[in-house]
């Protein structure tokens, strides 16, 4: 027997079918300098929101359609749609996992750097160059290799807008200049700007830090503030093993639990008796101590004391103190 297929089945059948016919084609365009909003590709969405944001990734032969740039990816990011034009930025590219690696062989050194650079019209770039060498370099030899390839993409940088950037990345030119930058060092096989990449737009170098230096500032500080919360909380629990002989005082002071901290010998004159029941005149040096004073003492400290009086040492504790009140 056949089921029954309810109204509300059909309509929700017809519903979603109907889904499809409410989206329309978007034309995807290179930004306008300096591509001059070059058709690039398309998409479908239901509406701009569903567009705005949406990365379209080509390769560069596809873009422009020289072959020997097929490994290179561009990134585009939708910002904008005016009709069924779908208006992107270029926010980056990069080479192919396995064509850089086919790139680093066993005798060949590579350099590579990580560049962070602000152009003129206010866009905070980060470049990664990459150098390879034709022999395997000592390690001087690349950091000075690394400084002479930074230094040139940094003054590049400040001297130009994002957009000469972005053509002179995926033209060639700025890898033909580090490569004639870093030549005299040391013979080179081949030199590639291997990724780029937009992280913010309207940076004023000037008079602003950037993003990633305020995330650097935050993350010190944080450092900063638990360092001295474990410095304190050190501190305070070796003041509590401290007190922890104290029996008099429920809650000492600080001047106390220094006090505690000091050697016997600086201790030695705070031990003894108050004022009002001292004699009016020092004790002679040879006079007994009380018999207090030697219930406090130690068995060592009370021998000494017999055999700078001529008595025997032998015996307990008891022992030794009634010898010494004799």
């Amino acid at each position: 027997m056949a089921k029954k297929i309810s109204v509300k089945a059909r309509a929700a059948a017809r519903k979603q079918r109907d889904k499809w016919k409410n989206k329309i084609w978007y034309t995807i365009r290179a930004p306008r300098t300096p591509w001059d909003f070059k058709k690039i590709g398309e998409t479908l969405g239901e509406s701009d929101e569903h567009i705005l944001g949406r990365v379209y990734e080509m390769t560069q032969q596809e873009f422009n359609g020289d072959f020997t740039k097929m490994h290179v990816i561009l990134r585009f990011r939708v910002h904008e749609c005016v009709g069924q034009d779908a208006l992107t930025t270029f926010i980056g590219h990069h080479h192919q996992t396995d064509h850089i690696r086919r790139q680093i062989r066993r005798y060949r050194g590579k350099v590579d750097d990580v560049v962070d650079v602000v152009s003129t019209d206010g866009y905070l770039v980060r470049l990664k160059p990459l150098i390879i060498t034709q022999k395997r370099v000592q390690t001087s030899v690349k950091q000075a290799m690394r400084s002479k390839a930074r230094d040139l993409i940094i003054a590049f940088a400040s001297k130009a807008t994002y957009s000469k950037i972005q053509t002179q990345i995926l033209d060639g030119t700025l890898e033909e200049e580090i490569r004639k930058a870093v030549k005299p060092i040391y013979p080179v096989k081949s030199v590639a700007i291997r990724k780029s990449q937009l992280l913010q737009a309207g940076v004023v170098a000037e008079n602003g830090k950037t993003l990633d230096e305020i995330h650097a500032e935050e993350a010190r500080s944080d450092a900063e503030l638990k360092a001295k919360k474990a410095a304190a909380l050190a501190a305070a629990m070796e003041g509590e093993e401290g007190e922890e002989g104290e029996e008099e005082d429920a809650t000492p002071s600080i001047i106390d639990a220094a006090e505690a901290m000091e050697p016997a010998s600086e201790k030695a004159p705070a031990e003894e008796a108050p004022a009002e029941e001292a004699p009016a005149e020092e004790a002679p040096a040879e006079e007994a101590a009380p018999s207090a004073d030697y219930d406090s003492m130690k068995v060592a400290e009370l021998k000494e004391l017999l055999k700078a009086a001529g008595k025997p040492v032998s015996g307990k504790k008891a022992d030794l103190i009634a010898r010494l009140n004799e």
